[in-house]
């Protein structure tokens, strides 16, 4: 090995010590020298390039054909041809007439802009910056050229299909793996803990406590969730704590997953009580997309970050406008699917409450059937009962149709509610779902995008007269939406609009046995949003109109800015003005300062001229490793209100007995623990006395890597569960080349709450090399291109090389053991050689760096004719 390094050193600087001469009369003298060519974005290759001077010339074809773009070389060399992309961008470079020709423009060359070297048109360096858009920069003191890529060529333009296409299968789970790491799902294990803390002193009174703590764990097979809630101003109450179990087999078509405890409901009936019972259902946990997305926009408050979760784990994140406006592309997906926001605020008093979003459109992939089955006790003062069953069947790809029944024992009317839904795509880009629930209610929903991202959506609700099911006074409900973002590299801006109306009874008389509504009262409300950046600069205007019956309409804007100072500070000022009585309600001035990325200190101050109150606030945040910390203290008309909160997550490696704390939820999720480790014997199971070993890079398809500076292994956490991901090990990091992987790539099945333990056995190899000689005349001389052949002791091939042209040979890669080397049989006989030396028997030692087995000698010789 040795040896290969030094002979392509010489031959380097052979390459630097002897300039060639130029062989045509009338081209300048000019050295040829290796050189290495970088194009960002694409990669690094090796060329043969010329330099006069302190010119570069590149050979065209040479550098046209790693970039993938058609040319073609004329036999005398003086002209290149071809086309950029298409045939409608042709080009020719031609050295007798001194002239490029691309895109319909011609350009006359000086003649010393050109030459041909031996079997190549070579062109000087700026010119491929020049004319083709491809600008090179060289170095002469390291002999190497740096060429900027355009986003039009071939090369990248596949480079970035073949990601395209290996994201894919990874979405489909289509990769094929090395090896797989099936789940292990004990009877009880401990895995993972979220907490939170919450004090508050006002003013004048108590003060104010709220603990929250929930605990994951693995019981019987399935996912055991505990949230334990305590404040110390109000009565504990059972009703405020959850317990969930659940048991999940994706692979099982007939029953899927089964939840015990409380369960979500999703029942069209109003129900504001924890609903506590079982529910059965075949719809997989896993992230099935089908096709488009749903656009929701919401308000929370200005500047918080607003996480997307899917079944428990992190799809997107944004961070609210000065407003607090935001807004979020979902992915639409096969069957139903928990999703939820969580919110991260400066002040920490609601700093990770959950909101869970219902997505009208419920999609079954085609020919399926897919049901839902619940039923529990809500904990209300009634013990009321509850049970809904609902079937959606795959009519087609574009279409699903659906029903059931829903029963709650609190409806005073009929408790048996029958429904049925559908949700079709009637053509590209264009959604629509319908639901009829007798005596309830009917709705429907149509969503429109266009290619310009410009989306329309339509919601009509008629309810039932006389229905009790739902909470609703309401006689129609009436939405309209329309959305347009528009995006240019130096700005962005959202606008929508909205348009909602409320048909309600105006007064109700109840009778013995049904409602009579007398005259309806109408309430339209309106809004009109535009959200923009640009630069450092960003801004949100919203005016709002409040139209009941003949009463005046009640208008408001809201103007809310930030523009982002050096030194990480931000002035964000705001202001809200009535038209009604053509004056501001409120004004608001913060400044706030990011402390390295790790949180942020603001203050703020804020006048009410309603009121005629002022306040004035000053919060810090605190975003650390293993936790998330905030204080915030407000001073509001002589009163002063002071907050401190702290939250975090705990991860519990059951297999290793280590702790880690994070900043983020965790219960649900499942997490992978990569240990490498030398496997000396090759049994494939790390034993006694194995060392760990650095250096591995390991890159898997989701999560957050996280790799601890005083440990040898690397965590994964914020993993779906019940999924397994695709693994994928780089051992180029490792210090000693005699180590190697036995397997690259693993699909690994993650458990919730749980942490995975992978352990990666690393082979140690071993090298063999020796010397092959031909025997002629009583002299012996080194035999290149012959085949040298290693058997293990059970005769099974191990490995093969080919040797240098001096004779030498070296092959890294033999475990330890017994070994068998020899030349190549078929070789021998084509050849018409036999071997003088017959076998090379040698044995691999078992050792940390790797053993080598060298001085291993064949003669051949020419077969005797007979």
């Amino acid at each position: 090995m040795l040896r290969t390094y030094c002979k392509t050193a010489a031959g380097l600087l052979l390459a630097l010590l002897l300039p060639i001469a130029g062989m045509a009369e009338d081209e300048p003298a000019y050295d040829a020298i290796t050189i290495q060519l970088t194009v960002k974005q694409v990669g690094n290759m090796d060329v043969m390039a010329v330099i006069t001077g302190q010119e570069l010339y590149l050979p065209v074809s040479d550098v046209f054909n790693f970039l993938k773009i058609k040319n073609t070389l004329s036999a005398d060399m003086n002209t290149v041809s071809g086309f950029w992309v298409t045939p409608e961008a042709p080009f020719v470079i031609d050295k007798s007439r001194h002239r490029i020709s691309y895109r319909q423009q011609v350009f006359d060359l000086p003649p010393g802009d050109m030459m041909v070297v031996e079997n190549s048109l070579y062109l000087k360096s700026h010119l491929f910056g020049k004319i083709f858009g491809l600008p090179c920069s060289f170095s002469f003191r390291n002999l190497s050229a740096v060429m900027d890529a355009t986003p039009d060529l071939p090369v990248i333009r596949e480079m970035k299909q073949e990601m395209m296409r290996r994201n894919l299968r990874q979405l489909r789970q289509e990769p094929e793996a090395d090896t797989t790491i099936t789940r292990n799902d004990p009877f009880f294990r401990f895995g993972m803990a979220d907490w939170e803390a919450v004090v508050t002193r006002p003013g004048e009174g108590p003060v104010g406590t709220r603990l929250n703590l929930s605990l994951g764990a693995t019981l019987a097979g399935g996912e055991a969730t505990v949230a334990l809630n305590y404040q110390n101003n109000t009565p504990f109450s059972s009703a405020r704590q959850y317990f969930s179990w659940r048991y999940v087999n994706n692979d099982n078509s007939l029953v899927r997953q089964v939840r015990a405890g409380h369960i979500a409901p999703q029942a069209v009936s109003t129900i504001l009580d924890p609903v506590v019972g079982i529910q059965v259902t075949n719809t997989p946990t896993l992230y099935r997309r089908s096709f488009g997305t749903y656009t929701v926009s919401q308000f929370t408050e200005p500047d918080w970050i607003v996480e997307l979760y899917v079944n428990n784990v992190i799809v997107d994140y944004t961070r609210a406008d000065a407003t607090g406006f935001f807004t979020f592309d979902i992915p639409l997906m096969y069957g139903n699917s928990l999703i939820q926001l969580r919110f991260y605020g400066p002040w920490g008093e609601e700093r990770s409450s959950v909101q869970n979003i219902v997505i009208p459109f419920n999609l079954v992939p085609q020919r399926e059937l897919e049901y839902t089955v619940s039923a529990g006790v809500l904990t209300d003062t009634l013990n009321s009962l509850f049970a809904r069953a609902n079937f959606n069947y795959g009519l087609g790809r574009q279409i699903t149709v659906g029903g059931g029944m829903e029963y709650l024992s609190s409806v005073f009317s009929d408790k048996g509610m029958p429904f049925l839904n559908t949700t079709f795509k009637p053509f590209n880009n264009m959604l629509v779902s319908a639901e009829y629930m007798h005596d309830v209610r009917s709705k429907a929903v149509a969503s429109y995008r266009l290619p310009s991202d410009l989306q329309a959506e339509l919601n009509y609700t008629r309810y039932a007269k006389g229905q009790r099911a739902i909470n609703n006074r309401a006689l129609e409900e009436r939405k309209a939406i329309v959305s347009m973002p528009l995006r240019t590299q130096r700005y962005v801006v959202f606008s929508r609009l909205t348009f909602s109306e409320i048909i309600a009874p105006r007064v109700l008389y109840p009778t013995a046995t049904k409602y009579r509504n007398i005259p309806k009262t109408k309430y339209t409300s309106s809004d009109l949003m535009l959200s923009a950046s640009f630069r450092r600069f960003s801004t949100n205007f919203t005016t709002t109109g409040l139209f009941i019956a003949e009463n005046d309409p009640y208008m408001y804007s809201l103007l809310s800015l930030a523009y982002r100072l050096p030194a990480r500070f931000t002035f964000k000022p705001q202001a809200q003005y009535q038209y009604n009585d053509g004056r501001f309600i409120t004004m608001r001035l913060e400044m706030e300062k990011q402390l390295a990325g790790r949180g942020f200190i603001n203050i703020a101050y804020e006048k009410n001229f309603y009121t005629q109150s002022n306040n004035v606030m000053l919060g810090v945040s605190f975003d650390l490793s293993f936790m998330r910390a905030a204080f915030a203290a407000a001073r509001s008309n002589n009163t002063t209100t002071l907050m401190q909160s702290a939250g975090g997550s705990l991860i519990y490696d059951n297999k290793s007995s280590h702790v880690t704390l994070r900043n983020r939820p965790a219960v649900g999720t499942g997490a992978i623990s990569i240990l490498p480790y030398l496997d000396l014997n090759g049994n494939n199971r790390r034993d006694r006395g194995e060392p760990r070993v650095t250096g591995l890079k390991p890159r898997i398809n989701g999560g957050r890597l996280m790799k601890e500076a005083r440990d040898t292994v690397t965590r994964v956490f914020d993993l779906e569960a019940y999924r397994n991901y695709y693994l994928e090990l780089d051992d180029s990091g490792l210090e000693n080349i005699a180590w190697q992987l036995k397997k690259k790539t693993m699909n690994v099945a993650v458990a919730p709450n749980q942490v995975k333990l992978v352990e990666v056995p690393i082979a140690v190899k071993g090298e063999a090399s020796g010397m092959v000689y031909l025997l002629k005349n009583g002299k012996q001389a080194g035999l290149g291109r012959i085949i040298v052949s290693f058997y293990d002791s059970n005769g099974m091939l191990a490995g093969k090389t080919v040797t240098e042209p001096d004779g030498f040979f070296s092959y890294l890669g033999l475990a330890p053991g017994a070994y068998t080397a020899r030349i190549d049989d078929q070789q021998l006989e084509k050849l018409r050689m036999v071997s003088a030396t017959g076998e090379a028997p040698f044995t691999i030692a078992a050792s940390t760096q790797g053993a080598v087995a060298d001085g291993l000698v064949f003669r051949l010789k020419q077969e005797v004719e007979k």
